[in-house]
């Protein structure tokens, strides 16, 4: 089976979340766009194919399956690609992980998009301002600290096992460090374990072959994780 990832070219956003489970699996996958260009995923949006109309991507289309929203897919793909345990409530769990992380890189992309999404961000970098100092002092070493915790629970692991959730972790602190990389350095000292989580991912074969591959897009300022040096600072600060 090969699995047809509909994702924006160019954007190094929440498609990412699905492409490292696609590549660490070592599935076989298309991303369309970059193949057959950003139009391929307007009949989808439009509603004029079949299956479940997605409000945006990414989106995952195995034959007649339109899966949408990142930890959907995720829960949907954990199974087929051994990146979930096998029991239900391990299942829920992992689901429930994804989603958490998924509130949080709501967070971050408000950080900077706080008032408007459709406006550019120099229009509203006083207010970008604000959000980013609240990101830095108060949501991140919250949402980062519960990870943590959840870590020490699973041995190293967010299910105690290698999963799609410690995928996710990992493209989470690379984003982070990406974006705010004077608030990651301050926080260093209470994110040992997410530490060696991404450097336990990172050696993995699969993602080590993918992010040295030119299938990995650098961070850059058109995806979630952007950044602006005036909105970064030290955690707490």
């Amino acid at each position: 089976m090969t699995y047809r990832l509909y994702y924006w070219t160019g954007i190094q956003g929440r498609g990412e979340f699905v492409r490292l489970a696609l590549e660490d699996a070592g599935a076989a996958y298309v991303d369309v766009a970059r193949v057959e260009g950003d139009a391929a995923l307007q009949p989808f949006l439009d509603g004029e194919r079949d299956g479940p109309r997605p409000f945006a991507p990414p989106f995952l289309v195995t034959g007649t399956r339109v899966i949408a929203q990142v930890a959907n897919i995720l829960h949907a793909l954990g199974p087929e690609l051994d990146l979930v345990p096998a029991d239900e409530a391990a299942r829920l769990q992992a689901l429930q992980l994804q989603l958490t992380i998924a509130d949080l890189v709501t967070e971050i992309h408000d950080s900077h998009h706080p008032i408007a999404s459709a406006e550019y961000y120099e229009a509203q970098q006083d207010a970008a301002a604000r959000r980013a100092a609240d990101l830095r002092a108060q949501r991140l070493p919250k949402f980062l600290g519960y990870f943590e915790d959840v870590l020490a629970t699973g041995a190293g692991h967010a299910l105690g096992r290698h999963s799609y959730v410690d995928l996710s972790l990992f493209q989470l602190i690379r984003g982070l460090d990406y974006a705010y990389p004077r608030a990651m350095a301050a926080l260093a000292p209470r994110l040992a374990r997410l530490r060696a989580l991404e450097r336990r991912v990172a050696d993995r074969p699969g993602i080590a072959a993918y992010l040295d591959s030119d299938r990995r897009l650098a961070f850059n300022t058109q995806g979630i994780f952007r950044h602006y040096p005036e909105l970064d600072g030290p955690a707490g600060d």
